[in-house]
This record gives C-alpha cells, structure tokens and sequence, in this order.
C-alpha cells in the first residue's frame, strides 16, 4: 500500500473518531444542562427522565437494526445519512420552545446516534485490515468517546453561561458536518448483500418492549400502581418475551442469541453495561445536587466534575499493566468495588458539606471507572471469534445502551420517591435535604448493583492474562469471510 493511501486511512480516521466525539459529546452536554432546561422550560422530573430516555431508547432500540441495513446498503451512504440526521436534528432541537418537542426532537437525535455508533465500528475493518492497525484505530476512537466526558460539561457550562440554552444543541452541528465531509471524501463504501433481510418483527418487538418497561418505571413514583403503570411494565416484559422467543427460531435474526453461550460474552457484557449504569445515575443526580443544592452555575458544575474525568484517565492509563500483571477479571473486580467506594463517599456529602467531599468521592469513582470499563469491554472483544467481532460487539453496544436507559428512570425514580417521602415542610432547606437523602438512596443503588455484579464477575468471568484469548465457550466460526465486516 502506498504512503499517500496509508495517510488517507488515517484523515478517515479522523473523520470517523469525530462521529463518535460528536455522540459522546452530546451525552455529557445534556447532563450538564438539565437544571436549566427544567428551569427555563418549567419540566417535571418525570419530563427531564424522558429528555434523557427519549434519546437513549432511539438509540438503543434502533442500533442493530441500523447495523444491519447498513451491511446490506453500503456502510459509508448509512453512516452519511446517520450523520446529517444528527446534524439536522440538533440544530432543530436547538429552536424548539416546549419540553413536548424538545423530547421529540431528541428521539430523532438518538435515531441519528443509533445509526453513527455501528456503522463507524463497521467500516474500521476494511480501512485496517491487519490487527495491530486496527486495534490502534479502535483505541484512537474509544479516546475521542471519553473526550466528551471532561469537554461536554465545561463547553455546555460555558454556553449556558454566554448564550441560550438551545445553544448547546448548536454545538453538534458543525461537528457532524465536518464529520460528513471528512467521511464522504475519505471513507471507502463496502456492504454485503449477501446479508440476510432486516427483522423488522423482532425490530419492533424490542423498541415496544423496551419504552412499555421504561414508560412503567418512570411513571410509577407519580402515579403509583395504576391500571396503566401495570400494562405498560407488563405488557413491556411480554413483549421483550416475545422477541428472545422469535429471536431464537429467526432465520436472519437480529442478535446471535448463541454469543450468551459465552461466559466471556455475558459477564464482560454485564460488567460493561453496570459499570454505564452507575456512571449515567451518577452524572444524572450528582448535576443537580452541585446546581441547585451547592448553588454552582451550569460551567462551574463542569469544571467540578474534573476529579472524575483526570482520576479515569490517569487510571485506564495504568490498565494494561496492571492487567498483563493480575489478570483481567481481577482488575475489573477490583475497579467496580473502587466505584463502590467511590459513591460510599458520596453519602458523606450533605446540603451544606464543601466540596472536598464530593471531589474525593468522584475521584475514588474516576480510579474505578478507568480500570473497569475498557477492560470489560476488552473481556467482550476477546471472546469474540472474528466472524462475530462485528455483530458482537454490536450487541454489546446496545445493552449498554440498555443499562444506559434505565439508570435514570430506575435511579431517577428512587431519587423522586424518596425526595417526596422525606420532604417535611416547604422551603429551601428542606428541598436541598429531602434532594440529599434522595442522592444517597440512588448511591447506595448503585452501590448494590455494582458489587453484586462484581462477584458474579469474578465467579463466572473467564479467568485470563492480557494478551490470551478468552475461550469461544462452544461459538462455532462461520465460513463467511463477509462475517468478519458485522
């Protein structure tokens, strides 16, 4: 290959590494402006959860359908068409004058996302198709991921500052077209027809069951268990019920329910999206506990959120030898139980506590967070045989996305139940301490789930030293070189 194509694979790159920035991006933006959307737009708790969830849901329920019609139709026209409905839609967003359309508008922005995410994943192997250049891509790709966790609060801290809220939306407009451009010069097309036909049934089968489940999780501390909270959580589990059933006697299904033969699979796969979990209900009530609570404005919030994003990346800096030296399962353990400890701090913050408490819990969270999350989902790529890598990791994505949904709507309506029942009399300070009984209810959550998922993790979790391949557990190698693009 000559100079000129080896320095055009790495400008794509580029390209690519800013379609995924401009998603993580937008994620942590959108924590940092919560408080001000619900204050300039009058939204109820239930209203901010599905600014958040609508997204998140789109994005969830649409990510392996959108995998897939793009194998069949040509990745790069589908990543395009990812990016200017991104685009679009967040300038869209940015004009909106109701919550109503505001959470619209966000659902079409996690459709945009849903589309991004695999499809960039997915061109990666026919840009570098020796190991060692694409695993230094996907590295190249998951740090542009992590930039938006210290970029998005301090930049939408400073547009919330400076400008209107619907500003923070602009933001992802130049991104995504700059992005495009650099994809539609740069990214070579490739596609697979021999890709078997969308499962459109099993498509809707999951986004029904999953808004049911959601819908019912959030509406329950309102309204508690009324006829229609019941039928949307059940009729949601159903549903869900339906889809692994047809899943498994598909055809041409929308996920290889045989990857969760894989011990590997599984327990990687659980690490990483528990771990999303309690890092999304985190930022979710720690943002307005620093706003409303401690009184910080919107760029001062993000400029405290620093003891976190420093203490991750000092820490994942350190995983490769840590777990060339210990053992992956042991280093993935040990980072969630730090992640424990971390929110344990945080039960030490009051109403009127310094922020030295806060920084060192969200420091202790930091270290955890940078040991745990790339080494599961480097626990869930290892397992993989290579003519599942793609649609594998895939589907690792979407259960993130998941765990992603739920942690507000599950955490969101803890923080809500319990605001409510320790709420005494009517004034500020009685707000900020029912808000902070609130905030320890969801840590200690968090902290629950985090360690319960951290033992099974460490039962069950293939046991293995960096650089071995973790065993297929009985996946069998499809015959299809095409596979190997999923």
């Amino acid at each position: 290959m000559g100079e000129s194509n080896r320095r055009s694979r790495w400008w794509a790159l580029a390209a690519l590494s800013l379609s995924f920035l401009v998603v993580g991006l937008d994620t942590y933006v959108l924590n940092t402006a919560l408080p001000t959307l619900s204050a300039k737009l009058g939204a109820s708790t239930s209203q901010l959860q599905w600014i958040t969830d609508s997204y998140i849901l789109a994005t969830a329920a649409l990510l392996l359908p959108a995998g897939k019609l793009g194998d069949r139709i040509g990745r790069k026209k589908t990543l395009m068409a990812g990016l200017a409905l991104f685009g679009a839609a967040s300038v869209i967003t940015s004009l909106v004058h109701t919550t109503g359309e505001l959470i619209a508008m966000r659902a079409v922005m996690g459709a945009g996302a849903a589309i991004i995410t695999p499809l960039t994943m997915s061109v990666l192997p026919v840009m570098f198709p020796a190991d060692a250049d694409r695993r230094r891509a996907v590295a190249i790709t998951t740090i542009c991921t992590m930039l938006g966790m210290p970029a998005g609060p301090l930049l939408a801290g400073w547009m919330l500052t400076h400008f209107a809220w619907g500003s923070v939306f602009l933001i992802n407009g130049p991104l995504a077209a700059l992005s495009l451009i650099g994809v539609a010069a740069l990214v070579p097309e490739s596609s697979d027809p021999a890709v078997p036909r969308l499962d459109w049934a099993g498509a809707l089968l999951s986004a029904a069951g999953l808004t049911g489940v959601i819908y019912g999780i959030i509406e329950q501390p309102s309204h508690g268990w009324t006829r229609q909270v019941v039928l949307a959580l059940g009729g949601g589990v159903v549903l869900l019920c339906g889809f692994v059933y047809g899943q498994a006697r598909s055809g041409s299904p929308l996920i290889d329910l045989r990857l969760f033969a894989s011990r590997g699979f599984t327990w990687g796969s659980a690490a990483f999206a528990v771990v999303s979990f309690a890092m999304t209900g985190l930022l979710f009530v720690l943002t307005p506990y620093l706003q409303i609570v401690r009184g910080a404005d919107a760029q001062l919030t993000g400029i405290r959120l620093l003891p976190m994003i420093g203490a991750m990346l000092a820490s994942a800096a350190v995983i490769e030898k840590s777990a060339a030296r210990l053992g992956v399962r042991l280093v993935i353990c040990a980072g969630m139980l730090i992640c424990c400890a971390g929110l344990a701090l945080l039960l030490l913050a009051g109403p009127d506590s310094g922020y030295g408490t806060v920084a060192l819990a969200l420091a202790v969270f930091g270290i955890g967070l940078g040991l745990s999350l790339p080494l599961s989902a480097d626990a869930v790529l290892a397992t993989l045989p290579p003519s599942q890598a793609g649609a594998g990791s895939a589907l690792n994505r979407a259960l993130q996305r998941i765990a992603v949904s739920l942690a507000p709507a599950v955490l969101g309506s803890v923080l809500a139940s319990a605001y409510r029942g320790s709420l005494g009399r009517a004034h500020a300070a009685a707000a900020y301490r029912a808000y902070t009984h609130g905030m320890h209810l969801t840590a200690l959550v968090s902290i629950a789930v985090l360690a319960v998922t951290a033992l099974l993790v460490a039962a069950f979790l293939p046991g293995r030293r960096n650089g071995e391949r973790l065993p297929a557990d009985g996946l069998e190698e499809s015959t299809d070189p095409a596979d190997s693009l999923l």
